[in-house]
């Protein structure tokens, strides 16, 4: 039996800038899934996600969670709903410690109950954590401070987490390192909605997957068949 989905978007149109980023776009993301948007850059992927999270309002289209409209709802009640977006660059707060940034992800109604719970959860997750909870986060390596936005994402107790480029930057022993965590993430049952421009190592963790050219899909299929594609081969893979 297949799982229930838990995002459903259906016929999204987002301007950003005066133009028209996103047209016409439908996805669904299934209950406990790693479901993947690729594209090249300028595609849509990032638009998307903002407009799911709130960050951005549709000009059209519906998005469901869990099967309510949350269309046009802001980021707090997005966040309070179950929806985490780890944003492209990280965005941690570097004058603040690595437990001040964690803590700062629990501020939301949902979380916020549960903190100690979720500061236990994340810290056994991510022992190095612990280790600089006393340290700068401006401090920090780039893989460590990109450890420490997905750990604070996690604080706020999400359904649903949105990671956007989370490898952008890293070096390759540390980009596989993060894929290793993401799929580790998605076995303690988060449901992952993974943006990428990684797409071999992104494909082959993804259950779903979403080609985006020019604000809209043009492909989609199971990670697996989407590595087979010629069309991917050709425009991402360079084979």
């Amino acid at each position: 039996m297949n799982a229930p989905d838990l995002l459903c978007v259906q016929g999204l149109r987002v301007a950003y800038g005066g133009a028209i980023a996103v047209r016409d776009l439908s996805l669904s993301v299934p209950t406990a899934a790693i479901v993947a948007l690729v594209g090249a850059n300028g595609a849509g992927k990032t638009t998307t996600v903002l407009a799911i999270a709130g960050a951005l309002h549709p000009s059209a289209g519906r998005i469901e969670f869990d099967g309510n409209n949350v269309t046009g709802l802001d980021c707090r009640r997005t966040v309070e709903l179950g929806i985490t977006l780890v944003p492209e660059g990280r965005l941690i707060f570097p004058q603040l410690t690595v437990e001040e940034n964690l803590r700062m992800g629990a501020l939301n109604r949902r979380a916020a109950p549960n903190l100690p719970r979720n500061l236990d959860r994340v810290y056994a997750m991510f022992p190095k954590l612990r280790e600089r909870r006393r340290q700068l986060g401006g401090g920090m390596s780039g893989g460590e401070q990109q450890m420490l936005a997905i750990a604070r994402g996690l604080m706020a107790d999400p359904r649903l987490m949105i990671l956007d480029e989370p490898s952008l930057g890293l070096g390759p022993r540390l980009v596989n390192d993060l894929f290793a965590m993401i799929r580790r993430l998605n076995k303690e049952g988060v449901t992952i909605l993974l943006v990428e421009q990684n797409v071999r190592q992104t494909l082959q963790i993804a259950s779903r997957a979403y080609v985006l050219e020019k604000g809209r899909v043009v492909l989609t299929g199971t990670g697996s068949e989407l590595l087979d594609s010629p069309f991917v081969r050709k425009a991402f893979l360079g084979l």
